[in-house]
């Protein structure tokens, strides 16, 4: 009998499912878009029940669009938005206030407080991160000092922490497993990439009980079954990434040296750096890469937090394009930015810089500069803010890199891909299949039940759409990347 895996992609913006075959091809693809909440300035939230009816929604969809039963899947691969942290009710299983997103500022103060306080060279050391409001210890500890009684609950054991994954793997078991897999629970500024467990020195310094937290997974087993009357059949749950891992699972960046970059609603590279962790002196993160049959990956990791969500700015917020695909045609009708650097700090900027109190800032305007070169100058900060990244991986891993596989929407952007090949000055790889995030679920999920046989397999599957190199010279990239880091300086200065 023909089977299938179910990858589910819970986004920041959006929930998909994806069903693939054994050559790794997308032979149905859901999506729904779920609301976006703001209730001030720099907070970010969701409806922890609107993510979850809209995944299980698409889910349905995918299957039903092909003429497929839950009962032809052979597993289900699950990756999604990190950091975002929900607490529910164990009992009722009903979210005691809505998720706050990975964008989410509101714990900016706290994060300094902390950094003040002289702990940042301990959750460097214990968790490979930077002290950040973006991570999701900061957010749950809001959550359980804000939410009347949540602390007292979360003393008697009555509550549940997690992060998307989490979230979703309780509703699909009606409440069987409350786990993580180790990409997500590194990314909680509460785990020991070294120890691989919950550091108990980190939680008591955040006044967090141990056991609202999840139990701590690989990526790739089978950790149960979907109950019944959720999909139609029972189901196994064999694979969990957050999205960016999945990601270089899928682009099969699976050897020391190998890099690739999301274009999502935020930027995200990750390096390869082998079974050994990697400590950064340029501002990255060491992250756990994945956890297969008891061997841990590590990756370096940079993050751009404004990306793909320019382009919704210049939509929604300028109204200055219809639709966001286009960008590309209208930034295209300028033959260049005509001085214009933008620099999209709307929740501060990421890596390599993590300045929260940096905001959005555009350079070089004058009478002559039209929508054209500010969508120009959009797209070409996402490049830029790459760049950076890069350059301080160079730095950290003294590895020279062959070239950057690319993925995620703004990846089928001709126009972008170009020039990121030109301010890196390495080519820029895109793959026949961009839905990488998926498919490394997907990929995850498959090779626990034998779908896959091994990584090698995997590696043979991936196959190039278009290859990007360098066109300008070494003074006209220095030349631009000087002009953007001034645009940068500007964007800080407070």
């Amino acid at each position: 009998m023909t089977q299938y895996i179910l990858a589910f992609d819970q986004g920041t913006t959006s929930s998909r499912a994806i069903v693939f075959d054994r050559q790794g091809n997308v032979l149905s693809l859901a999506q729904k878009e779920f609301q976006q909440i703001f209730p001030q300035s720099g907070w970010v939230e969701h409806d922890a029940d609107e993510i979850w009816s809209s995944q299980i929604g698409v889910a349905n969809e995918a299957l039903a669009r092909i003429g497929i039963a839950a009962s032809d899947i052979a597993a289900i691969g699950i990756t999604n938005q990190r950091e975002t942290t929900i607490v529910w009710d164990r009992k009722t299983g009903r979210p005691i206030h809505h998720a706050i997103v990975w964008q989410d500022r509101r714990t900016a103060e706290f994060a300094n407080e902390l950094k003040a306080a002289g702990h940042a060279a301990l959750f460097q050391q214990k968790t490979g991160l930077v002290i950040d409001a973006y991570f999701s210890a900061t957010k749950l500890k809001w959550l359980l000092d804000n939410v009347p009684e949540a602390r007292q609950k979360a003393d008697r054991g009555e509550l549940a922490f997690g992060t998307v994954d989490s979230w979703l793997v309780w509703k699909l078991t009606h409440g069987a497993l409350h786990i993580t897999d180790v990409t997500n629970a590194c990314r909680t500024m509460l785990y020991n990439i070294h120890t691989n467990d919950w550091d108990d020195e980190l939680l008591a310094l955040l006044e967090i009980p141990r056991h609202l937290l999840p139990t701590v997974c690989s990526s790739s087993e089978q950790y149960g079954h979907t109950a019944e009357g959720v999909l139609g059949a029972q189901v196994a749950i064999a694979g969990i990434a957050g999205d960016q891992q999945a990601a270089t699972f899928g682009q099969a960046s699976l050897q020391t040296g190998m890099a690739k970059n999301t274009y999502g609603t935020g930027c995200f590279m990750l390096l390869n750096t082998g079974d050994q962790p990697m400590t950064s002196h340029h501002n990255l993160l060491t992250t756990i890469a994945w956890k297969i049959k008891g061997r841990t990956s590590y990756a370096l990791e940079g993050s751009v937090f404004v990306a793909g969500a320019v382009v919704q700015w210049l939509r929604d917020g300028l109204g200055i394009i219809r639709r966001s695909e286009d960008i590309e045609a209208l930034a295209s009708s300028v033959s260049d930015h005509g001085g214009v650097y933008f620099v999209p700090a709307f929740v501060g900027l990421g890596a390599p810089y993590w300045d929260s109190e940096a905001r959005g800032t555009m350079v070089g305007l004058s009478r002559g500069t039209t929508a054209a070169h500010i969508a120009r100058a959009a797209l070409e900060s996402i490049a830029y803010q790459s760049a950076d990244v890069l350059d301080a991986m160079r730095q950290d891993a003294k590895l020279a890199l062959p070239e950057l596989r690319v993925d995620g929407g703004a990846a089928r952007n001709d126009l972008l891909m170009q020039f990121q090949a030109d301010v890196l000055g390495v080519p820029v790889v895109r793959p026949k299949i961009t839905e990488t995030t998926a498919l490394g679920a997907a990929y995850l999920a498959g090779l626990a039940v034998g779908y896959w046989q091994d990584e090698q397999e995997i590696v043979q599957l991936w196959q190039m759409d278009k290859r990007f190199e360098p066109t300008i010279s070494d003074d006209q990239r220095q030349f631009l990347r000087q002009g953007w880091q001034r645009a940068v300086s500007q964007a800080r200065y407070r």
